[in-house]
């Protein structure tokens, strides 16, 4: 999702379970910087706000450790692929799939993201 000039009143909302759940608001999200917010099932999503102003919402655990820190990794692209590298072992998760880009076989869930 790209957002249009930013209003200070804009909440950021994650699709869970048919309903949108507001996480913050979007001017807490600074570009190329992720937010982790805490879910009603006591999950936690990782928030990231790119530098085109495009949100990304993805499980905030780590599966290869299980630490709950992909929202405070590394932010790039590779190959035109939006991506935080984990702060811990450093594999590169794809912000809008959650497939793991070092390894096929590892994918993080990834949310539905709006503004409103």
């Amino acid at each position: 999702m790209t957002l249009a000039p930013e209003t200070t009143d804009l909440k950021v909302e994650l699709a869970l379970d048919g309903d949108w759940f507001t996480v913050c608001d979007l001017s807490m999200l600074l570009p190329g910087r992720g937010v982790a917010a805490l879910l009603p099932d006591g999950r936690q999503a990782a928030i990231f706000r790119d530098r085109t102003g495009e949100l990304f919402a993805i499980d905030n655990r780590d599966p290869f450790t299980g630490a709950a820190v992909l929202s405070r990794g590394l932010t790039g692209t590779h190959r035109g692929r939006p991506f935080v590298a984990s702060p811990l072992l450093k594999q590169r998760f794809d912000l809008a799939s959650g497939q793991c880009l070092d390894d096929e076989a590892v994918q993080v869930t990834v949310y539905k993201v709006r503004t409103a």
